[in-house]
């Protein structure tokens, strides 16, 4: 274990929407460093959105965000031998980050074309409470509820 939690570091807001949000999902979005593509592929993706409801496309985002973040989740902790699945409430900064992921992992895996196209079906199921994100979230809330008796061996 670390002796010093790490310092936060701070981010720049984003250029178009100028929302320190968006630059922590494009970061979540990149690979091998190529942010210039993940910011264009997130426009495009916010683009379409905003064709497809005709809503502002960063509004439509922050719902579908809103949508999949989880209040509760489950961690393992040993006790006497016996591993339970104990229910912890999820910190503000981790609800985000762990709704970020699934957005990003569950578009990643749909079937359109272009991942523009596939990030912007994701924010709209997620934005009107359907699609695999959202499904993933009630899925760790039934998690919790189901091992609600061993909300007693909190982990300090």
């Amino acid at each position: 274990m670390r002796k010093t939690k790490p310092k936060k570091r701070i981010l720049v807001p984003d250029p178009k929407f100028n929302d320190i949000l968006v630059t922590r999902f494009v970061n979540n979005l990149m690979y091998d460093g190529k942010k210039s593509t993940a910011y264009a592929l997130f426009y495009d993706a916010i683009d379409k959105v905003e064709s497809k409801t005709q809503e502002r496309g960063i509004d439509v985002w922050k719902k579908a965000l809103n949508n999949v973040m989880p209040a509760v989740e489950v961690k393992a902790r040993r006790v006497g031998g016996a591993t339970f699945q104990i229910p912890m409430e999820v910190p503000a900064d981790r609800k985000i980050a762990v709704g970020m992921k699934w957005l990003i992992n569950y578009s990643r895996s749909r079937n359109e074309k272009s991942m523009a196209d596939k990030l912007a079906g994701e924010i709209i199921a997620a934005s009107k409470g359907e699609g695999a994100s959202v499904k993933k979230r009630e899925d760790t809330h039934k998690m919790a509820e189901a091992n609600k008796a061993f909300s007693h061996f909190k982990i300090s």
